[in-house]
């Protein structure tokens, strides 16, 4: 049977859900090893709404996470709370804004924060069954409130967010941009992604040695 691999989306764009790029090599390259998967997201509003021409945030306008991450999907997407890690043989959480905005909250609180229950639900399952889990870019700062202390993870070498996974108990790593950070143990992997690239090839090249990696350690 092919392996199935689940990825938690946070919406789409950059600057208020999940990278689209980070998004579409994880998919890319799961294909190419003839990986299949299958895309979930919290029925949830979005934190705020980003003009993405500007950056700024668009007053008065209101989406739902799910509804944007289906965008990305191209539709075939469900509610995170259908998420069961028995279904699955790895998890893949992308990057982007959203994971600090939508799938947490800690674009706000920083290293008080708390991960949206309906996700830590569904991660916590993939870990207590030691199946692989891959975070990007800034997805990694969720892993010291989802998974406890003690943790080796990297978002490349950014001091305010890295300091804030110290703080929390996770054990950071400095890694360049097309390299992954392996905790063997907690059979976490992660990569920076677009914490650190400059170009979507340089992501590309750290996003699929995660996914490579990930599928070695599915067996």
């Amino acid at each position: 049977m092919t392996k199935q691999v689940a990825i938690v989306l946070a919406g789409c764009g950059v600057f208020d859900g999940s990278e689209i790029y980070e998004t579409t090599l994880t998919l890319l390259r799961l294909d190419q090893l003839g990986i299949g998967y299958r895309c979930f997201a919290p029925d949830v509003a979005q934190h705020h709404v980003i003009n993405h021409l500007t950056q700024e945030p668009v007053e008065g306008e209101q989406r739902n996470v799910l509804q944007e991450s289906a965008r990305l999907a191209r539709g075939d997407i469900s509610p995170i709370t259908e998420l069961e890690a028995d279904d699955f043989d790895a998890v893949i959480v992308p990057g982007g804004f959203g994971v600090a905005k939508n799938l947490s909250d800690f674009a706000v609180q920083g290293d008080n924060m708390q991960v949206l229950e309906s996700v830590k639900e569904a991660l916590i399952g993939f870990k207590e069954e030691a199946k692989p889990i891959g975070l990007l870019c800034i997805a990694p700062v969720l892993v010291p409130r989802l998974f406890g202390e003690g943790v080796a993870v990297t978002v490349g070498h950014d001091p305010s967010v890295s300091g804030a996974i110290s703080a929390m108990g996770g054990l950071h790593r400095s890694c360049g941009v097309e390299d992954i950070v392996v905790d063997f143990e907690h059979r976490i992997v992660t990569t920076p992604a677009y914490m650190l690239a400059t170009r979507i090839s340089e992501a590309a090249t750290g996003i699929f040695k995660l996914v490579d990696r990930i599928d070695e350690m599915m067996g």
